[in-house]
């Protein structure tokens, strides 16, 4: 009978529960085999059955089939078994015989540390790790961990540790958090602030950081919306009528003023006429002569004088008393012009006539001849040689006069009367400025 033991390289060494010797030490005829075993008629003993010829798929997958005295080992394709030399006087003993003690296996002539935690041959928990020392192994709890019993129970941390603002238990460890607005500085437990407006802060215009979050600013001319983020444009038109004279524009962020054609803004609210007369702007052809009014021009003869006055000076014409048709009319007429704005305050004094020619011992007088059907003016005579015309409703514009003011002169010592006319063109502009 042989003897043999078995050198694995990974898994777990199965042997024999008995040696096939037959129940009967000496027999002639065959009685009964243990179970491995088979009756060998020629030898007229119990011999090994291999397994691994008579049994189909033995092993499974990537273990290999090795036949062993009364059974068989699966075990993986990188292991040996090394069969001892037979003794030479037989072992009636139960266990199977190895070289190495429990905890190594045989390389050679040497018996090396089995490393149970690499080959899985431990019986540790799974909140353990194993730790292979030489011949066994121990289990032990990782960081994190305390032993009660058999088991390890997690460690709550956030009992002993410091967190600044909140401390979070995980299982083996802990964490220290920040509220919003802050995040943990370098050593993990304390919090820092956070600047959100170099972060990408939502602000849409202007953002200002503060200890642990940040506020939102709008421009000028905008204001902060109801979510605290947006900037709305303020309508500042719709406060005031009086921000401009003429007319107010919105825009982001800010306002205009804008006048109408004829003027041109002044500052930044007020309007004021454009002078086409001086710019060279107008139209006027040959011939005639530009007057600037509110908001426009208007181009006049340059000589409006009519039969029987004949034009001796710009703007002045007078009628000769050689002239029969003369003798009832004023001798001269002086042309002139102007423009006043529309519901100017009344009474206003507009316009002032000056007698240019003096007599000794006459006195003068002065009335409107002609032009004021409407009652819209009257004269308020100064002194003897001047008149003051005045304004007496507030008139609206667009609208033009054309007032003949005359001057009569008196000397009764030399039985003497004469008179001269100012034809005065009034024109009022569209606006009250």
């Amino acid at each position: 009978m042989k003897e043999a033991y078995v050198l694995l390289c990974v898994g777990l060494v199965v042997f024999p529960a008995a040696y096939g010797q037959s129940p009967v030490a000496e027999s002639d005829t065959y009685t009964e085999c243990t179970d491995g075993y088979e009756w060998d008629t020629q030898t007229r003993n119990c011999k090994d059955i291999n397994e691994c010829e008579t049994i189909i798929g033995a092993c499974q997958g990537e273990m290999k089939c090795f036949n062993h005295y009364g059974g068989y080992l699966c075990l993986p394709r990188s292991a040996s078994v090394i069969t001892a030399p037979e003794p030479t006087q037989p072992v009636e003993s139960n266990e199977a015989f190895s070289p190495c003690p429990v905890g190594y296996e045989a390389q050679g002539e040497s018996c090396i540390d089995v490393d149970e935690c690499v080959l899985g041959l431990h019986d540790c928990q799974p909140s353990q790790e194993c730790f292979n020392t030489q011949g066994a192994f121990t289990c032990q709890c990782t960081e994190g961990y305390n032993k009660i019993g058999v088991e390890c129970v997690d460690i709550d941390e956030c009992r002993y540790r410091f967190c600044q603002h909140r401390c979070v238990n995980v299982p083996g460890s802990y964490s220290c958090q920040c509220e919003p607005g802050f995040q943990l500085a370098a050593n993990n437990r304390s919090c820092v602030d956070v600047n959100e407006c170099d972060m990408g802060a939502p602000c849409q215009q202007r953002c200002y950081n503060t200890y642990g979050t940040f506020l939102c600013r709008c421009d000028q001319g905008y204001d902060l919306g109801p979510d605290g983020f947006s900037c709305n444009d303020i309508d500042e038109c719709s406060y005031s009528s009086y921000l401009c004279q003429f007319q107010c524009v919105n825009e982001p962020g800010k306002f205009s003023c804008v006048c109408p054609e004829g003027y041109q803004l002044q500052g930044t609210r007020l309007c004021q006429d454009v002078n086409e007369c001086e710019s060279g702007s107008h139209q006027c052809a040959e011939g005639q002569s530009c007057v600037n009014v509110h908001g426009g021009y208007h181009c006049v003869a340059s000589n409006r004088c009519q039969d029987p006055y004949v034009q001796v000076s710009e703007n002045r014409c007078i009628c000769p008393t050689v002239k029969p048709e003369c003798r009832e009319l004023p001798f001269s007429i002086v042309f002139r012009y102007m423009s006043i704005t529309s519901e100017r305050s009344v009474p206003s004094d507009i316009f002032q006539i000056q007698a240019t020619s003096i007599y000794p011992g006459a006195y003068n007088t002065f009335h409107i001849r002609s032009g004021d059907e409407g009652g819209d003016f009257y004269i308020r005579q100064i002194n003897n040689l001047s008149a003051m015309l005045v304004l007496a409703r507030a008139v609206p514009g667009p609208k033009e006069y054309v007032l003949d003011l005359e001057m009569v002169s008196i000397n009764p010592q030399m039985n003497y009367k004469s008179s001269s006319s100012l034809r005065l063109s009034i024109y009022v502009g569209p606006y009250a400025f």
